[in-house]
């Protein structure tokens, strides 16, 4: 036997090993796994690192992009808030509707890019329903190959299918798998709900030492923006149309500060119905106007009626505006114009100086709102306080405006992550267009219109063009690199096996050694085998070699190779036992963090079920 086998299964052994030992994380033990291959000269530089150019993998990098927007944009909350709706707060109906409705969508197209469209609906859901993601984002991944309901649900059931046509044998129907996924899917609900408490087990007692940065509501609520601000409206006859706010002098003359502007437009529904502006010397006022007004109810009524506006109505939104989450901060929906605090030093130019004196506004582009000394708020007539070292200031102004706050170091510091804060804010003016590119990219892969990574690549490059990111830089955070790298790494170990002949020499040596005890014994060695190889190359290429050989088998025992070619397609696409077996399974792990334990605790029982079931159940579905 070739001393590179020994070598290749010696690899394995060890990268098994530290996968179970949880102490290495994964994509470093796979990126070693790859280079040791190099180094012992069984691939060579180029085949080591063919991973990353591997379509899988590159679809991988841009479906994570997708599940980004579809987040971002606050459709992924739309859809979750839906499934919470059906499930009525019953945990057990909320699991099965995640299962069907991954499953269901599975059955069409791949399971790698249901997941990553499921991804976010299912974080949403799972923080609206306060419980745990990581009981739900498992079994949805496994959900995803569960469902071998049509002829394209996974590459396994198309090679079976031109195996048979090559065999002269007749081809198989879109939905000749119908009965096998609704029997898989069934198992997996009944079994995924109590095995999956196994991942949420102890997780209560678990207290994070997360650094604290205040949410956006705790800000507003600390400062009390809900008490202090106040929407008023520009009437036709008043005389603020058309003029700017300095020549008003507003808050000289009335005590308060005008904050942002909104203005109605009528674009078309994919695009704001509600323009947002900061308030500037410069701003001009128009008819119909909706000014957010922070100050005194008495100044702001002094305001309001000498000069022809009109009070807004606590309850009315603007355009599309969500009410609830825009009532616990004073109407502000941070989704242009955010708010942070800034930790004066004893260093800064501002100290002893009026708020109003200090320029603050026109030198950085954001107002302030409020300052915190010691244990008490500065609310009111804040433009005529005097700072001091060791103010907190709670500033107001465009996200991009607040991080270049950052860069003057030796004056303050921006206290928490406003960029963090900013990028939690969905961009809900953009949901249909994320929508509309998540539709297409469905349709493409269903209807095979281009190839399914460049379906994604497309979508991927729409989600940024389009604005579902605040930024290009947002897009690229949304990307998982911990599971890209882990796929990528464990791609080479497949070429590896090949190439030395290693999992020739699996399936033969099964397959082989159990033809003398008859078709059903020899199905069940093949329905093993495909399973076993599956752990450690893709269920594709483990379809592609085990395809031939079940189907020979079959003929020379003399029964009908249907229900060996569906052992093959079932076993390679029902591989729950390892993170890097199948995308689906990868892409969750960060996202639920977890331990290639996990996947052994609760993925083999599935697998060895599913498997024992259907080695007695597809003789009786397809008769031998």
């Amino acid at each position: 036997m070739d001393t590179n086998i020994f070598i290749v299964f010696g690899i394995i052994l060890l990268t098994v090993t530290l996968f179970v030992w949880g102490k290495i994380r994964s994509d470093i033990v796979a990126l070693s796994s790859l280079v040791l291959l190099v180094l012992s000269g069984i691939l060579t530089p180029e085949e080591g690192l063919s991973g990353f150019s591997n379509p899988v993998v590159v679809m991988i990098v841009c479906l994570f992009i997708v599940g980004g927007g579809i987040f971002q944009t606050g459709l992924a909350k739309m859809i979750s808030t839906k499934i919470l709706t059906l499930a009525g707060g019953n945990q057990f109906k909320l699991f099965v509707l995640v299962m069907l409705v991954t499953g269901g969508i599975g059955g069409f197209v791949s399971n790698t890019g249901t997941v990553a469209l499921m991804l976010p609906i299912v974080m949403s859901m799972a923080t609206d329903a306060s419980t745990d993601s990581r009981r739900f984002l498992m079994p949805m991944a496994f959900a995803s190959s569960l469902g071998l309901l049509t002829l394209i649900s996974t590459p396994p059931n198309l090679i079976i299918n031109d195996a048979l046509i090559s065999g002269g044998f007749e081809g198989l129907s879109f939905f000749s798998f119908l009965p096998v996924g609704l029997i898989t899917l069934t198992i997996g609900i009944l079994l995924l709900w109590p095995l999956s408490k196994i991942l949420v087990s102890g997780r209560d007692k678990e207290k994070s030492a997360v650094k604290k940065n205040k949410s956006l509501n705790q800000l507003a609520s600390e400062y009390q923006l809900a008490d202090n601000l106040y929407r008023v409206q520009i009437e036709k006859e008043s005389p603020f149309v058309n003029k700017t706010l300095q020549e008003l002098n507003i808050s000289q003359k009335y005590n308060v500060s005008i904050l942002e502007i909104r203005r109605i437009n009528a674009r078309n529904r994919f695009h704001k119905t509600v323009d947002m502006k900061m308030a500037g010397p410069s701003s001009t006022l128009k008819e119909d106007d909706i000014l957010y007004v922070l100050g005194s109810f008495n100044d702001v009524s002094s305001l309001i009626d000498a000069n022809g506006l009109t009070w807004v109505d606590t309850h009315k939104t603007e355009g599309n505006g969500n009410l609830t989450s825009a009532s616990k901060t004073g109407g502000l929906a941070f989704s242009e114009i955010g708010i942070a605090e800034v930790v004066l030093m004893s260093t800064s130019k501002l100290i002893n100086k009026c708020v109003k004196e200090s320029n603050f506004r026109q030198l950085y582009n954001v107002n302030i709102l409020g300052i915190q000394r010691k244990d008490g708020y500065i609310l009111q007539d804040v433009k005529d306080e005097r700072m001091f070292s060791g103010d907190v200031l709670l500033v107001q102004g465009k996200w991009t405006d607040i991080e270049k706050l950052n860069e003057e170091t030796s004056e303050w510091v921006v206290a928490g992550q406003p960029m963090e804060n900013a990028l939690k804010i969905p961009r809900d003016h953009k949901a249909p267009i994320a929508a509309a590119i998540m539709v297409m990219m469905i349709v493409a892969m269903v209807f095979n219109i281009v190839p399914n990574v460049i379906a994604t690549m497309i979508a991927a490059l729409l989600m940024i063009i389009l604005g579902c990111f605040r930024n290009v830089e947002s897009a690229y955070k949304s990307i998982n690199w911990e599971s890209t790298f882990l796929f990528a790494g464990m791609f080479p170990l497949a070429i590896a096996m090949e190439k030395t002949g290693a999992s020739d020499l699996i399936a033969n040596a099964i397959v082989n050694g159990l033809s003398q005890f008859g078709p059903g014994v020899v199905l069940a060695g093949i329905y093993l085998a495909t399973s076993i190889l599956t752990m450690f190359i893709s269920n594709t290429a483990t379809a592609v070699l085990f395809a031939p050989i079940a189907l020979q088998s079959a003929i020379t025992v003399g029964v009908s190779p249907y229900p060996f070619l569906f052992a093959v397609t079932v076993a390679a696409s029902m591989c729950f036992a390892s993170p890097f077996a199948t995308p689906p399974n990868a892409l969750v792990m960060s996202a639920g963090r977890y331990k290639f334990m996990d996947y052994i605790k609760v993925g083999l029982p599935l697998q060895l079920i599913v498997g024992i079931i259907m080695v007695f159940l597809l003789p009786l579905l397809f008769p031998l």
